[in-house]
């Protein structure tokens, strides 16, 4: 039961004062990383969110989901492992310069300029279903970005997960497709 997972998950969690800079309280989530329980414990519960709000169908459009997008770095920690338990493709989003071959760049902001991400082209196909993953939306800014790569690819964004959100930074307002988070964090 999902109330249940996300009970054992939340506890895992260490929260870390002062880091990476004073006034920062850090959520940290390698914790469940490196348990193989609370590993499983994630997949799961991400997986019955998903399953249950984009059920693959026999008819068209076919919902479900057919590729899961993870953001550098922590979206790849978990994102391979559910596009495989999903039945899905899985395409990483990385920093300017790190893919290669041809790509699609988008640029975001944060606390101190602006940064790049990038897709392979060809790495989604026009009118495929894409989920975008990462570990914590903060202000949304790398996960807005994301979907950018994914609609320049022609792809659907059907929905942003994500294991934490920091909901005083309302990273949600900036994105324009819906959006699960798994727990909660730290309020301001």
């Amino acid at each position: 039961d999902l109330p249940n997972l996300k009970s054992h998950l939340r506890a895992s969690l260490r929260q870390l004062p002062d880091f990476p800079k004073p006034g920062i309280l850090f959520e940290d989530i390698l914790p469940i990383f490196a348990s193989p329980t609370l590993h499983a414990t994630l997949l799961q519960a991400l997986e019955l969110h998903i399953q249950s709000a984009h059920p693959p169908t026999l008819t068209p459009p076919f919902a479900g989901v057919d590729v899961v997008v993870g953001l550098e770095a922590r979206g790849f920690l978990f994102g391979p492992s559910l596009a495989l338990k999903l039945g899905a493709g899985f395409v990483p989003v990385r920093k300017a310069g790190k893919l290669p071959g041809e790509c699609v760049r988008a640029a975001y902001e944060k606390e101190y300029g602006t940064d790049w991400f990038e897709m392979q082209v060809g790495a989604i196909k026009p009118g495929q279903r894409v989920l975008v993953v990462d570990d914590i939306i903060a202000t949304g800014g790398s996960a807005k970005a994301a979907g950018e790569l994914v609609e320049l690819s022609g792809g659907v964004l059907v929905e942003y997960v994500f294991i934490l959100e920091l909901e005083f930074l309302k990273g949600r307002e900036a994105l324009r497709a819906p959006v699960y988070t798994l727990l909660k964090g730290q309020e301001e």
